[in-house]
């Protein structure tokens, strides 16, 4: 018969407990299998506690500028998702999904839910999530959110199977948020001539991240370069030169 003793006892409870998935360090990533959703970018993978976008949480994703590769960075895992039935709501989307890029993504445009919210913002963001029904709702709320607003979408996502994604000013970086994930794209003039989306995390459950990256988004997924660009019209602005693109 063998005997542990207290301190020995003690170490293996701690052993036990830091193998927890919902137990992390703060000078390691936090992982948490079976809540997260491969991003479809290896590189970006490594640098994202339980190694994908979380399920159960906000995502904050902080842009001066549309158009830049924002929703193509998504397109992998958000192919995923509907691929597995599951619907995506878009609320005050800047412009109108385009159906073919998202159809070349792999996702069905029918599985797609647009939300016209005006100054219900914060209001149908919370509904969509706790309502259960969508494995994805993505938001553009511009300056609607105030810091309670945020908590409250924080605890409608919080336990929920949701990949829930908000759009909001590079300007919100300096002020503090719920989010457990913040990141920022762009500008980076070297990746943006490269035609390479720059990203930057600013908060993530863990050790800060130590550099920025940049992705390929054209390659990832081997998916075609025409999806480099973004995955909603312009058309819906009645722009000309949208129109000529068309």
């Amino acid at each position: 018969m063998s005997v542990l003793s207290p301190l020995a006892v003690n170490d293996v409870a701690l052993a036990d407990v830091l193998a927890r998935g919902d137990i992390w360090r703060g000078d390691a990533l936090a992982r948490l299998p079976g809540q997260c959703i491969p991003s479809g970018h290896p590189e970006l993978d490594d640098e994202l506690p339980g190694g994908g976008w979380p399920c159960g949480n906000l995502t904050e994703f902080l842009v001066d500028r549309s158009g830049i590769g924002e929703l193509t960075l998504l397109l992998p895992a958000l192919a995923r998702l509907a691929s597995d039935g599951g619907w995506l709501a878009l609320v005050a989307p800047p412009w109108l999904p385009h159906a073919p890029a998202w159809a070349a993504a792999g996702i069905a445009p029918e599985r797609l839910l647009v939300v016209r919210a005006g100054n219900e913002s914060a209001w149908c963001i919370e509904a969509l999530l706790a309502s259960g029904g969508f494995a994805g709702v993505l938001a553009w709320p511009g300056s609607t959110l105030d810091a309670k607003a945020l908590r409250r979408l924080q605890v409608a996502a919080e336990g929920r199977p949701v990949f829930a994604a908000l759009w909001r000013s590079a300007s919100a970086a300096v002020a503090p948020s719920p989010a457990p994930l913040r990141i920022a794209l762009g500008p980076d003039a070297e990746a943006r001539a490269r035609g390479w989306l720059a990203l930057r995390i600013l908060k993530r459950r863990g050790r800060p991240a130590s550099r920025p990256l940049s992705l390929d988004l054209a390659r990832s997924g081997n998916r075609s370069r025409a999806l480099a660009g973004p995955a909603l019209s312009l058309l819906a602005a009645g722009s000309a030169a949208a129109a000529a693109v068309a």
